[in-house]
């Protein structure tokens, strides 16, 4: 039988960035006819004509963890691998990954199932393939995490 690692689970904190996730899906739609998916409005910061509210949109995911420092006196905690060639492949695949996919998690998964689409449907069901079985070898077969 596999060990079992604990994992803090945080519903009230999950549901709330939910719903600030859909709903700024919802209005970068609204307001600018685009699909909230990171890697597109990334890219399109430095090539695409409407760079404004793209530069706006990422200074907000720079600008949220500071919010919550004021509001609360701490930084939100996370978990980031001190293992920095670890951490350069994880980047390098994760890039690769969102070409070959044509979008990221937020693009697909947000955005694009929530209109249906079946590309995107296929593209989530492959990241939570994956995802699963990164976390069964790094906990699992590892032994750890990286």
């Amino acid at each position: 039988m596999l060990p079992i690692t604990p994992t803090d689970f945080t519903p009230w904190a999950s549901l709330g960035g939910g719903i600030l996730i859909g709903l700024s899906a919802v209005m970068v739609m609204a307001l600018f006819g685009r699909i909230a998916g990171i890697v597109g409005i990334t890219a399109g910061a430095a090539t695409a004509g409407d760079r404004g509210w793209r530069i706006a949109f990422i200074g907000g995911l720079i600008a949220a963890p500071l919010l919550w420092l004021v509001a609360t006196g701490a930084m939100p905690q996370q978990t980031v691998s001190s293992n920095l060639p670890a951490m350069a492949i994880a980047g390098l695949m994760v890039g690769a990954g969102t070409a070959l996919g044509s979008g990221c998690t937020s693009g697909h998964g947000v955005c694009g199932l929530a209109r249906l689409s079946g590309r995107s449907l296929a593209a989530v069901i492959t990241f939570m393939i994956f995802a699963a079985g990164t976390v069964f070898v790094l906990r699992h077969v590892i032994g750890g995490a990286v």
